[in-house]
């Protein structure tokens, strides 16, 4: 047993390393076939973060917002921000394509679930991400510079109801 360890290790330690390398440099150069790849399995274990997002602590959040074609009621895991003006801060790893980004900003408005509280959200706009760089934790910076993430959705609240108790 020892002897198959002492030998399929290594080959599986260079085949983990090899897959986060092609995820690093897919990311960074925006490779349609990673970014493809990561959304869905994104969607496969959306359901699973969506459990918890939204209440205190949690590290994602919710955004609500309505399909600008289907018409359709749609909810997404997001990482939110608040920064010390009081707008909410989403860095955007996928760019500023994704459906859902889209949707808010063609209707202008969204519900954002965050620390338990829901606000409706306006004036949704897509920024560098180095206007805002500060306003993020420097575990989520050095994250921003790995990925090459380079755009940052941010939307003005207002408070709906506090106490959000989950999906």
């Amino acid at each position: 047993m020892w002897r198959t360890i002492r030998v399929a290790g290594p080959a599986v330690a260079a085949s983990v390393a090899g897959v986060g390398t092609v995820y690093i440099v897919g990311m960074r150069r925006r490779s349609p076939a990673v970014i493809n790849a990561v959304r869905k399995l994104s969607r496969s274990t959306k359901r699973f973060q969506l459990s918890s997002a939204g209440t205190s602590g949690a590290y994602a959040s919710i955004v609500r917002h309505t399909g600008r074609i289907s018409g359709r009621d749609y909810q997404t895991p997001i990482h939110v921000v608040q920064s010390p003006r009081g707008d909410l801060l989403v860095a955007l790893p996928y760019g500023s394509s994704s459906d859902w980004v889209q949707n808010v900003l063609a209707s202008g408005a969204a519900t954002v679930i965050y620390d338990s509280n829901e606000y409706a959200v306006r004036r949704p706009e897509v920024i560098p991400l180095v206007e805002v760089e500060a306003a993020f934790p420097p575990a989520d910076q050095r994250a921003h510079r790995l990925f090459g993430v380079t755009e940052c959705l941010r939307l003005w609240p207002a408070p709906i109801r506090a106490e959000f108790k989950g999906v």
